[in-house]
């Protein structure tokens, strides 16, 4: 089975509270664990809510990582959507769970862009029948 990429869905139990709160500390985290990968690091955008919890996404040029943490449970869900087969996801995942204290991290692989009728790798380029660049419109109207 030939896929564009991977996304790993995370569960992380018994993580220490006092990391899982601090807006500093995930996104710190999340940014070092894309680099430890040999991610590229395009964006990051961090919230922290009162009175806790942090919500985040590291943008990859190879897709993304995000954390959405409830310290008072001591988890935190995470997505590793990596494109191609020079990201290792899962050294991500090792990172994240090392560094919040999570000794046993659950972890669910989901192959995405299978493609079908593909029975190769499947090149990263746009097929000459379509056009480079599609106007998108949104989906719904927002007012101005």
């Amino acid at each position: 089975m030939h896929a564009l990429g991977t996304h790993l869905l995370v569960e992380l139990h018994g993580c220490d509270p006092d990391k899982l709160k601090h807006v500093d500390i995930v996104r710190d985290t999340m940014v070092s664990a894309a680099r430890a990968c040999k991610a590229t690091v395009v964006d990051v955008a961090f919230h922290e809510f009162n009175p806790f919890g942090v919500s985040g996404v590291v943008v990859i040029a190879e897709s993304h990582l995000s954390i959405h943490t409830w310290p008072e449970y001591r988890y935190a869900a995470l997505d590793i959507f990596t494109c191609g087969t020079v990201i290792k996801p899962q050294e991500a995942v090792e990172h994240i769970a090392l560094r919040f204290g999570c000794a046993t991290p659950s972890i669910v692989e989901v192959k995405r862009g299978v493609i079908p009728g593909a029975s190769r790798k499947l090149p990263h380029k746009i097929p000459a029948d379509r056009p480079a660049k599609a106007s998108r419109r949104p989906l719904v109207a927002v007012p101005s």
